[in-house]
């Protein structure tokens, strides 16, 4: 009896441990360069004394998908686009360098060039600084330009360059914040190949529909062991029941 509500009790864990992953994706449907979070259920052995052939299922994140999002034309020059693979480099909370696919960049106040979440845009030798200008542009190597103030729109200079990294497949993580960092921790290399759209953004790749189908499977899945948690405790009642009749005979 035992084993049945082990078995079931795991299942419905790891059941709302892939829900959540699920609604993660459904709730960043809308979130500029979203890359939908995968996960499965895999096969562990059961640690201890026993039978090798013992195993149990546990829901696990292997990543996220590579698949593109569809690029929307926003013709505002400060929101760029990633073609193909490849990170925009940004400075975290805790001013280390971390990525991101989300290109919907503005200027503050203070010159800063940042992203719509707020985080500092890095070139090779820190955060990018934009002067007054009557006109900032991003150019497909990341080159961030300007026309001065009262200048000619001739008169175009360069300001810095954003750092567009692609470090190779399994090397990244992506933190809670939704920013992805190198598993070690140290910077990535420039990648000097990847390019940029000015004007577009990369929308989410979550595929809706099939989130919402999965949600319901996973919720029929779930009450499915739950019943058989009641029915584990419906016949140990039994059995206890059936025991105690023997012994008073």
């Amino acid at each position: 009896m035992d084993k049945l509500m082990y078995v079931a009790m795991s299942g419905a864990k790891e059941t709302l441990a892939t829900q959540e992953a699920n609604n993660y994706n459904l709730a960043n449907v809308s979130t500029t360069g979203f890359k939908a979070a995968l996960s499965a259920f895999q096969t562990r052995g059961v640690a201890g004394p026993g039978f090798a052939s013992r195993a149990y299922a546990t829901a696990a994140s292997v990543g996220w998908s590579d698949i593109a999002g569809e690029q929307q034309t926003t013709g505002n020059p400060l929101d760029v686009a990633l073609q193909g693979a490849g990170f925009i480099a940004v400075q975290d909370p805790a001013g280390r360098e971390a990525y991101t696919r989300a290109g919907d960049l503005h200027v503050d106040p203070t010159g800063q060039l940042l992203t719509a979440g707020g985080r500092p845009v890095l070139s090779d030798s820190g955060p990018i600084a934009v002067p007054p200008a009557s006109s900032v542009t991003i150019a497909a190597d990341g080159t961030v330009s300007v026309v001065g103030l009262g200048q000619t729109p001739n008169s175009v200079a360069a300001v810095g360059r954003i750092k567009l990294v692609n470090p190779p497949g399994g090397t990244l993580a992506r933190g809670n914040d939704g920013l992805y960092r190198t598993s070690d921790g140290s910077p990535a290399e420039a990648d000097a190949s990847t390019r940029l759209a000015s004007g577009v953004l990369e929308s989410s790749n979550v595929n809706v529909s099939s989130c919402l189908v999965n949600m319901i499977e996973l919720s029929r899945r779930f009450e499915l062991q739950v019943r058989a948690l009641h029915t584990a405790e419906e016949d140990g009642q039994s059995s206890a029941k059936l025991l105690q009749s023997g012994s008073a005979a």
